[in-house]
């Protein structure tokens, strides 16, 4: 399941440096699957979508911090919980249940993303 950020969120960026997959960008920051990630050029993601990891992305939100669930891995294989909901001061960082994964899939996409860990 991938992390959201709520609306509740006072943009303090505290959450943004702690992603270890580089999947918190700040509102109207145009995000890439290859920022943080060993991913480069064509590829094709562990949900069978084809992406160009170097291509600007649009903006998930224009006025708050947000995640890409693409790159959320709820930092299984890094730590023992999302350390965005772990630094932030106002709890906004929460599941996401519209985006449900299992861990195995969380801890595929965390091995795809980053092959040399």
């Amino acid at each position: 399941m991938a992390i959201i950020i709520t609306d509740e969120c006072i943009n303090c960026g505290a959450c943004e440096p702690e992603c270890p997959n580089t999947a918190i960008y700040e509102g109207a920051d145009d995000w890439r699957y290859k920022d943080g990630t060993s991913l480069d050029g064509s590829v094709v993601l562990p949900n069978g979508k084809a992406v160009d990891a170097d291509e600007a992305q649009e903006p998930i939100s224009d006025e708050i911090y947000y995640i890409v669930p693409d790159k959320c891995t709820e930092c299984k294989g890094f730590h023992e919980e999302p350390q965005c909901a772990a630094v932030c001061p106002v709890d906004c960082c929460v599941p996401d249940d519209n985006n449900v994964e299992s861990e195995a899939v969380l801890l595929g996409k965390q091995a795809f993303m980053h092959p040399e860990d």
